[in-house]
C-alpha cells in the first residue's frame, strides 16, 4: 500500500492481496493521514486488474503459527481503518475488477464507492473458514440489511456492479473507460468542499 499526498488530496493504492506488510503500511498511512490538518479527500484505488481480491492465503498458510498471524492481521488492519474512519475527510473508492473479502470491507468502509461496470464483489470468508473482518460485519448490515448481509456472509456470492449498486454495496457504476474520470471529478469537488462540515455530516 502506497501513499501519495498532493494539494489536501491523499492517494492510497492497494496492491495485490493483503499479508501483515500491507496491513501495516496501510496502519502507518492511516495514522499518517489523521496527524494531518490540511486533509481534504481521500482516494482508495489499485494497481492492476483487481481493486483487492483480499487476504493473501499463501502468506496465511506459509505461518507457523496460523492463528496468532491472521489475528495479528486482523488487528493491524482494523487499527488502519478506524484511523480512516475517523477522518474528517471524505473516503473514495475507485473500483475496478475484483474486490473480495477485505478489499470488500475496504469499500464498504469508504463514503463514497464508484465501480467500473465490470468490477465485482464477494465477501469470501466464509469460503475459506474465517469469520468476516475489516469491519465488515458492523458495515455490512447498516448498508444492505440484516438478511441480505447473513446471505452475503453464508452463500458468498459474487455481485456484478450493477447488482452491487442496487442493494448499496457501491455508490454508483460506470463504464470501465469512464471510472477514473468520474472519481477524479469527484475527488476535486470534494476537495473543494467544507471539510468541517463533510466530517460532521458522516459522525
Amino acid at each position: 500500500i502506497e501513499l501519495s499526498l498532493s494539494t489536501g488530496v491523499a492517494d492510497l493504492r492497494i496492491s495485490g492481496a493483503i499479508d501483515l506488510e500491507s496491513t501495516r503500511a496501510l496502519r502507518t498511512c492511516a495514522a499518517e493521514l489523521r496527524s494531518r490538518d490540511d486533509l481534504r479527500v481521500v482516494r482508495i484505488s489499485a494497481t492492476g486488474r483487481f481493486f483487492c481480491p483480499g487476504g493473501d492465503l499463501r502468506w496465511m498458510a506459509d505461518q507457523t503459527d496460523r492463528q496468532s498471524a491472521v489475528q495479528e492481521l486482523a488487528d493491524t488492519l482494523h487499527a488502519g481503518l478506524l484511523d480512516l474512519a475517523a477522518l474528517d475527510a471524505p473516503i473514495v473508492a475507485q473500483v475496478q475488477g475484483v474486490a473480495a473479502g477485505a478489499g470488500l470491507s475496504i469499500v464498504l468502509g469508504a463514503d463514497i464507492a464508484v465501480a467500473g461496470a465490470s468490477a465485482t464483489f464477494s465477501l469470501a470468508y466464509s469460503g475459506v473458514g474465517l469469520s468476516p473482518d475489516g469491519g465488515s460485519s458492523w458495515l455490512l448490515p447498516r448498508i444492505v440489511g440484516y438478511r441480505r448481509a447473513l446471505e452475503i456472509m453464508l452463500l458468498n456470492p459474487r455481485l456484478d456492479a450493477h447488482e452491487a449498486e442496487r442493494v448499496g454495496l457501491v455508490t454508483r457504476v460506470v463504464p470501465d473507460d469512464a471510472l477514473q474520470d468520474t472519481v477524479d471529478g469527484s475527488v476535486s469537488q470534494l476537495a473543494a468542499g467544507p471539510t468541517p462540515a463533510f466530517g460532521a455530516a458522516k459522525q
